[in-house]
């Protein structure tokens, strides 16, 4: 049988001619038509006023505390239940993680979000908040929060592009937003990654410190310090190609979910992470729940069919790196992690090949 991945790559068809063009441009450096095309098909399709192309995600969220003014021992909470990529950016200012636990939604919870906002002696200058799996936290609630307590909201829509809320797209409701284009996101530059924001001076600084910090004079200049992270022409094409189906890749990881529902959902000790009302996710990944079965043992019986699977994130307050970070949980993202998996969700798999992953799943719970 082949491998059912969680979520491969599912090119368009368009790339290799893109990148066709930028090899005969010879614009292969961080520079050139396609890296403005890409910004600019994020842009339209979030309606954004400011967009750049980056190297990863995680350096999408090192620029964006770096214009912020966050530096050391400043206090940035962040979501526990989440990829370390979300948080890694907080070391690298010399910041204090502050980390905040789920609700219901499986999403960060703006009650206690609120708890430790009040209860912290020194007030947090930021918030990472991370929309999980492709699923919008209460940003409603959230955004309010941040908005009366003066603390800026940096959204990790690194797993969230294509998803709305009241019809606005993820990564546009706080101060500064990161979209990922790593090789298993729902769509992919091989790795990558957008900061975007309303703001054009943050995100003109934050163009500036992604290209070595290069003062304007003809020779290199520099009166501060920057990074190599700018995204290059190459992968750029790719991102252009693949923003192209953006809309068939979202519609079919729903379809891929409904299946995993319809085929699972009757099945007592199952339960699948929620979608909040007046929201759209992109489903990246079918994620859920057992009650009483080990989820270690489906992931055992998965990978004897040649299926992928993995659990969910080990909540970040677990982590070692983080043992003596503050942290105001009620121990739902510790339920999550011990009782959840992941389910292969590939975009060009067919609902046959799913139903490997069913047929499994079916007999250890029955």
């Amino acid at each position: 049988m082949d491998r059912l991945f969680l979520s491969p790559p599912h090119m368009s068809g368009k790339e290799q001619q893109y990148i066709a063009e930028v090899f005969e441009s010879n614009y292969i450096a961080p520079l050139g038509a396609f890296v403005n095309r890409f910004e600019e098909s994020i842009k339209l399709k979030t309606g954004i006023s400011h967009a750049l192309a980056l190297s990863s995600a995680t350096a999408g969220l090192h620029l964006a505390l770096r214009v912020l003014g966050i530096g050391k021992d400043d206090i940035v909470l962040a979501s526990t239940f989440t990829f370390i990529g979300s948080v890694n950016a907080i070391l690298y200012q010399g910041a204090r993680p502050v980390f905040i636990d789920s609700d219901e939604s499986w999403n960060l919870s703006p009650k206690l979000l609120k708890k430790a906002i009040l209860e912290l002696s020194v007030k947090p200058k930021a918030l990472i908040l991370t929309h999980l799996y492709g699923q919008v936290a209460k940003l409603d609630e959230i955004v309010a929060i941040c908005k009366e307590e003066g603390i800026y909201l940096i959204e990790d829509a690194a797993e969230s592009l294509g998803t709305s809320y009241g019809g606005k797209q993820s990564g546009t409701f706080g101060d500064i937003g990161v979209y990922s284009f790593n090789g298993n996101k729902i769509l992919t530059t091989s790795g990558g990654g957008m900061l975007l924001s309303e703001n054009e001076e943050w995100i003109t600084k934050a163009k500036f410190l992604s290209t070595q910090a290069k003062e304007d004079f003809l020779h290199y200049e520099h009166k501060e310090y920057g990074y190599n992270y700018r995204m290059s022409n190459v992968l750029a094409a790719i991102g252009v190609a693949q923003m192209e189906v953006l809309e068939e890749r979202v519609t079919r990881k729903r379809e891929i979910f409904e299946f995993y529902k319809q085929e699972l959902g009757s099945i007592k000790e199952i339960s699948f992470m929620p979608e909040l009302d007046n929201s759209y996710g992109n489903r990246w990944l079918t994620t859920l729940i057992f009650e009483k079965t080990n989820p270690l043992t489906v992931i055992e019986a998965l990978q004897e069919v040649n299926a992928e699977s993995r659990p969910l994130w080990k909540p970040m307050h677990l982590q070692p790196l983080f043992k003596e970070s503050e942290v105001f949980i009620d121990g739902t993202s510790e339920v999550l992690f011990n009782k959840g998996i992941c389910l292969p969700s590939p975009t060009n798999s067919t609902n046959d090949e799913l139903s490997r992953v069913i047929e499994v799943i079916k007999i250890l719970c029955s």
